[in-house]
């Protein structure tokens, strides 16, 4: 998993340790944000921009 580009949010909340529902709630609010791809309705997260956001916070 560690060397994949996108995760799924199930993917990404084991590989963050962020709960699925924060994740969701992340993706809901900042939808168009440079760390999420779409595949039609899905989002994807992309591993190493999502890592660099969480890097530049004190709390999610």
């Amino acid at each position: 998993m560690w060397e994949k580009y996108t995760l799924t949010i199930e993917e990404a909340a084991v590989y963050f340790r962020i709960g699925e529902n924060k994740l969701r709630q992340i993706v809901n609010e900042h939808p168009d944000a440079e760390y999420i791809l779409w595949n039609g309705n899905r989002p994807q997260i992309k591993r190493i921009m999502f890592g660099k956001m969480i890097d530049s916070i004190n709390a999610i």
